[in-house]
């Protein structure tokens, strides 16, 4: 995430009974947790300078017990016909949500939400990117994220990570994956045509937003028609890609995703197809711990119902390093690792497709 308060399911190096998104990773078919994500910020402190007289009031705003008059005086501001004022508005808005709870509640029942949303809509690129951001901000609070959702976001919110500016971009996708912890969203979301977009970002984006794609996506890849529109977006290069570079820091984040998508037979053969059982094979001979663990999950899964792919894998030479992972690896690693040698060493049983 792109900010001031990190995802710490993002970053840190998990113990073995590790978890990613809400999610054990010993059972990847479970709902998302939101709490997960109630630290999930992209905001980004000094992002918009202020002036002191602002600061001055925003400081003020900030510690009053009640800083209704000031929201309501911004929301009305925020549907000016002056654009620096809309620009005004907004950024103080973001700034109000940025750290205080209370303030996501209290702006959104002041009625800034419908606004904020049309400004997401506007031609002017930083106009957009205000909005967007107080809209991500305001995001943070799970009771405003349905009337976020329903008055209207989703599609704005993609038109801003098709052509805003890569701030807004990135701020986008991390509101949209607030709004993907509302499983009725998922399907919406993927609808909008946002799911190419995201695959983009993280094929070409910088880090901050690679980042934010790839968690976004693993969100709504939990969703069958989103995985088969990530396939289709061609979402397993850039996987592939970030996974062979150890140096990218993207190595766990990409291998959690396509872990997620390998669940369907069209994910499974463009993972072969972009080259990835290579890259699995080296994950598992000198990857970190847990990245053995995904990598091996990935394998057995692809080789699981066919006999081609279990071919490809066992002349990749990985019979060596499972064998080494299911002797030092985690209960679970050990228990994949097993399993899949069992089935490189029996390639002709089961089914023959590929």
């Amino acid at each position: 995430m792109t900010g001031d308060q990190r995802n710490p399911d993002m970053e840190a190096e998990r113990p073995v009974n590790y978890s990613y998104l809400g999610r054990n990773f010993s059972d990847l078919s479970v709902n998302d947790d939101s709490s997960a994500f109630s630290d999930c910020n992209s905001d980004r402190s000094g992002e918009f300078p202020t002036t002191s007289s602002e600061s001055r009031r925003l400081l003020i705003a900030c510690a009053a017990e009640n800083s209704e008059e000031l929201i309501r005086q911004l929301v009305s501001d925020l549907q000016s016909c002056s654009i620096d004022e809309q620009k005004q508005a907004a950024m103080e808005i973001r700034l109000l949500a940025k750290n205080k709870p209370e303030n996501r509640l209290r702006i959104a029942r002041a009625g800034a939400i419908k606004p904020l949303i049309a400004l997401i809509s506007s031609t002017d690129l930083q106009l957009q990117e205000y909005g967007v951001t107080a809209i991500l901000n305001l995001s943070l609070c799970d009771e405003n994220k349905e009337l976020i959702a329903v008055s209207g976001a989703i599609r704005p919110l993609v038109r801003a990570l098709r052509a805003g500016t890569p701030t807004a971009k990135e701020n986008a996708a991390c509101a949209l994956l607030r709004l993907s912890q509302m499983e009725e969203n998922k399907a919406a979301i993927g609808r909008s045509g946002a799911i190419p977009l995201l695959v983009d970002l993280l094929e070409t984006g910088g880090f901050r937003g690679k980042k934010d794609a790839s968690t976004t996506l693993y969100s709504l890849c939990s969703v069958r028609e989103n995985k088969i529109r990530a396939v289709v977006a061609g979402i397993m290069r850039p996987l592939v890609e970030l996974m062979a570079d150890f140096d990218s820091n993207m190595v766990d984040k990409a291998a959690f995703v396509m872990s997620e998508l390998v669940t369907v037979p069209e994910a499974r053969a463009a993972v072969v197809e972009e080259g990835g059982i290579p890259v699995l094979v080296e994950i598992v001979e000198v990857g970190t711990q847990r990245q053995k663990e995904i990598a091996a999950v990935i394998l057995l899964q692809i080789c699981e119902e066919s006999v081609v792919f279990r071919t490809m894998v066992a002349r990749e030479g990985a019979i060596p390093p499972l064998v080494a992972l299911s002797q030092s690896g985690t209960k679970r690693a050990k228990q994949k690792a097993e399993a899949l040698i069992e089935l490189l060493r029996q390639p002709r049983s089961g089914r023959t497709t590929a």
